[in-house]
Order: C-alpha cells, then structure tokens, then sequence
C-alpha cells in the first residue's frame, strides 16, 4: 500500500504531536493509532527525558495500548500514523500488537541526515550459547 492525499491530514497531525513532544522538552516524535475510518483512537507524543524512561516512545506506547484495548481483529484494521520511521524496538512492538499499517513522514535514514550521531557505541553480543537449554525452556510454550 501507499501514502495517500487521505493519509495526509492523519500524517500531519502526528507531525503537530512531534512539535508537542519538542515544546515540553522531548525528542520530535508524535504518533497516533487511527481505525479503519480515520477515527482517531489514541495518541502519544515522545515523552523519554520527562519520563526518565528511554522505551517512551509514543509508538511503543501506543503498541502497548493496542493490545491492551482492541481485540485482535480490531487492532489489524489500524494505521499507526507518525512522524518518524519506528525503530527496531517499536516495530517489534508494533507487529506484535497485531496493527494494520503503518505510516511514517521521516524514514530512518532521512532522520540520521537531520540529527547528529548519539555518539554511543553499540553493545557487543554475543551468542547463540546453549541451545539445548534455553530450547528445553522455550519451545514448550509454543507447543
């Protein structure tokens, strides 16, 4: 599927929630969770420095929201609307509360050319180890 005029008015106001987010001292991210007619359900704005919490994000947090209120054929006719591309974490989060579609204005990419690096580096991983008991706890839970 692709971006549409109609998307554009959903689009824009999670935009305007993006400029919220900045004013009350935030990263520049807003989103909102719209129904199959445009309803708007729920909104969030970025709220990781206010809350001291660095999952804040307003996609994660509007994930969470999905799987708490709508069941789940309700939560597939959903379009997440936000400003920016969601991150690993987000996504993830987002495939898991079952949603329909997402829309973004900024891509990933084209946000790492407007902000500057965090300037942290990466977390070494390590792994796989043990697949023998980490399976023997796992895999009977998906049986």
């Amino acid at each position: 599927m692709t971006v549409t005029p109609a998307d554009h008015p959903l689009l824009r106001r999670a935009i305007a929630l993006a400029a919220e987010a900045a004013a009350h001292g935030n990263p520049p991210f807003g989103s909102l969770l719209a129904g199959a007619d445009g309803t708007v359900l729920a909104e969030e704005r970025n709220t990781t420095l206010t809350d001291r919490d660095i999952t804040a994000h307003p996609e994660l947090k509007l994930a969470r929201w999905a799987a708490r209120e709508l069941d789940p054929a309700a939560a597939t006719r959903t379009t997440l609307y936000t400003s920016c591309e969601p991150c690993p974490m987000c996504a993830a989060a987002l495939q898991q509360a079952g949603l329909g579609r997402v829309v973004f204005a900024l891509s990933g990419e084209q946000l790492l050319t407007v902000r500057p690096a965090s300037g942290r580096p990466p977390v070494p991983q390590d792994g796989p180890a043990l697949f023998d008991e980490v399976r023997a706890a796992v895999e009977p839970y998906y049986r």
